[in-house]
């Protein structure tokens, strides 16, 4: 198969969709790797890498989208590329349609196959492509929330682990999945007075064993969440509803009983933001203020450490672009039910059902899809 490697546009975005090592073991396989001249380069992958890993180098995108088959990318195509879909190219990479109807509306006329990685499954319930990521993002967490706790930044001035004779920062975390528990422990390892908060019992069970009690465990819901915004100093929004848009969980009436200079971070920002508050910002421009809390809303927090989070993404990515370069995207989707769970649109037709409830889509299941094009 052909496969395309383009440039990310998105602001501040340097991830690429394929490191050369991942390009290497793809060619050895048969296949051919178009990748965009200097895709890589401000992370230090070279032209040079890629040609010397058997790629192609092409020079700007309209060459790659032309030419490919299947386009490997890390974030959702901007409106630049939109119109560069051809029907039936395969598109693999972060979608986050549900909150993004505009998207959505490009992906539906291009007439091609478009498979997110936030909603490829696996055998144990988890989200396999999406988890690199989520773990990056929940240790960045803390760090851009300790940043924006600084005075300078308009914070309140004060130091996660604080110093002896001085009480620590409370750090309060939404939701105990793959990011929650990384930003936890991330706090919890700076000096930090951390509580997660979850639905799950059985999870916050396990939290409780893994951390010893370090970490308080309280269930989610309204009373308890207001009762720790008006502690917290930093704020991790980390809810997770797979496809779907997040839920928004703290209202802008709820910011009136937080602390002034406090710091809300929404990870869910990808999928709309968990806090009603919440708009989508860049690493250029990361922090704003709405009565008095600050705001650190980055819909790309991974790409600030690009090179961590490629290595990442290519090492839980690869098994999957293997099979579909190897076998076709049909016969791929048909064989691998978590895959096929990755198939958000489909020639015309929306076939993950969260998508299609939020955004108001007929509904088509995936094999219904498949069956239809074959």
């Amino acid at each position: 198969m052909l496969i395309g490697v383009p440039k990310e546009i998105k602001n501040h975005e340097y991830r690429v969709g394929l490191t050369p090592s991942g390009v290497r073991e793809l060619v050895a396989k048969g296949h051919q790797i178009l990748v965009q001249t200097q895709a890589g380069l401000t992370i230090g992958f070279a032209d040079e890498d890629y040609l010397q890993a058997g790629a192609a180098i092409v020079s700007n995108a309209l060459e790659v989208f032309e030419r490919s088959e299947m386009i490997v990318k890390v974030k959702e195509l901007q409106t630049a590329e939109s119109r560069l879909l051809h029907p039936g190219q395969i598109l693999f990479a972060y979608l986050h349609l549900a909150p993004d109807p505009e998207q959505t509306k490009f992906l539906l006329e291009s007439n091609a196959i478009a498979i997110a990685y936030e909603t490829v499954s696996d055998d144990k319930g988890g989200l396999p492509l999406l988890a690199p990521m989520s773990e990056v993002a929940g240790r960045m967490a803390i760090q851009a929330g300790a940043h924006a706790l600084e005075k300078a930044q308009g914070g309140r001035g004060v130091l996660l682990g604080g110093v002896p004779g001085v009480a620590p920062a409370r750090v309060v975390v939404l939701g105990a999945g793959v990011v929650g528990l990384n930003a936890a422990r991330m706090a919890r390892g700076a000096g930090a007075d951390v509580t997660i908060l979850d639905k799950s019992l059985s999870r916050l069970k396990e939290i409780d064993l893994l951390f010893g009690g370090q970490i308080k465990t309280l269930m989610s819901n309204s009373s308890n969440i207001e009762s720790c915004l008006r502690e917290a100093d930093l704020l991790i929004g980390a809810v997770l509803v797979p496809g779907a848009s997040a839920p928004k969980l703290v209202t802008r009436a709820m910011l009136k009983g937080m602390k002034t200079g406090a710091v809300l971070v929404d990870v869910a920002i990808d999928q709309g933001g968990c806090f009603e508050t919440s708009r989508p910002t860049t690493h250029q421009d990361p922090i704003y203020q709405v009565d008095g809390i600050m705001h650190y809303c980055v819909s790309n927090m991974p790409g600030g450490v690009a090179l961590t989070s490629t290595q990442a993404l290519t090492n839980a990515t690869l098994p999957y672009i293997f099979e579909l370069a190897d076998k076709g995207w049909r016969q791929a989707l048909l064989d691998n039910v978590h895959l096929r769970n990755g198939l958000n649109i489909c020639r015309g037709k929306v076939t993950h059902p969260a998508v299609a409830k939020d955004l108001s889509y007929s509904y088509v299941d995936p094999l219904d899809a498949l069956k239809a094009n074959s």
